[in-house]
């Protein structure tokens, strides 16, 4: 977290930025900058320009400047957008409860006086400039049936670590993936191209039902698998003990029962 949803939640809460001119950058985190960018190529690049617009590709948000640069903002698991001091997220799941204003990395501030600010307790996400959004894959929100089949049911790698990988679905988070996978009854550790006609096409429903409904809810976090994804917790659907693995590199929870 945040993941994809909560993406989204950010980028309908930056569309007010949009029109404003960039009147002082405020960036005193070299480590959030990625790339090799330093304060000074952020200033040269966005000071005095206006945002024309801001989009979401996955996980990233991306403000377009009138100076034909892009400013990409990536949010790790503990970053918080702050928009004209108001966050449209009040906390996020796995991170520090306290509101801080010493854990603002990067700050926009416009010729109206409001400011953007990125709030990141543990420095994980970061800021780039002009991001390569080509390497991302096709969004959690619109992809199709032919591009999961494409990208996820192919190869031996386990589903679950399909679905996490940017590059084939931009915006699916560890907890949309354990949702998803629970509510259409398929094992996390299962192969991508394992999955018969049947699973495919119920995976593809449950993930946009799941951001959807994610979405109408106000995060990644409220899904029905949400919590009991404690060690210890048992299956919202069957009541027996889920099954605690590392697939994909992140912690996975799920139903030994009736994921198949």
């Amino acid at each position: 977290m945040p993941e994809g949803v909560e993406i989204e939640i950010y980028r309908r809460q930056a569309e007010p930025v949009v029109g404003r001119r960039i009147a002082a950058i405020d960036a005193p985190d070299d480590w959030f900058l990625k790339g090799g960018l330093t304060a000074e190529e952020v200033a040269d690049a966005a000071l005095g320009a206006t945002v024309t617009a801001a989009r979401r590709r996955g996980k990233l948000l991306v403000l377009d400047l009138s100076s034909g640069h892009r400013l990409g903002l990536r949010f790790g698991m503990t970053g918080r957008l702050i928009v004209d001091d108001e966050a449209a997220i009040e906390y996020l799941e796995y991170s520090s409860q306290r509101n801080d204003t010493a854990w603002d990395r990067f700050c926009l501030t416009f010729d109206d006086d409001n400011r953007l600010v990125i709030r990141d307790p543990r420095r994980l996400g970061g800021v780039e400039l002009d991001p390569e959004e080509e390497r991302l894959g096709a969004d959690v929100f619109t992809i199709t049936p032919t591009q999961l089949a494409d990208r996820v049911f192919v190869g031996s790698v386990a589903i679950k670590a399909r679905l996490l990988d940017q590059g084939r679905i931009a915006g699916v988070g560890n907890l949309i993936a354990d949702e998803t996978l629970w509510r259409a009854g398929i094992d996390p550790a299962r192969p991508g191209d394992s999955l018969d006609r049947n699973e495919r096409r119920r995976l593809h429903r449950h993930l946009r039902a799941v951001v959807s409904e994610f979405l109408d809810n106000g995060g990644s976090h409220t899904g029905r698998l949400q919590e009991a994804r404690v060690r210890g917790g048992r299956c919202p659907r069957d009541g027996v003990e889920l099954d605690r693995r590392t697939i994909g590199g992140r912690t996975t929870y799920s139903c030994p029962k009736h994921q198949r």
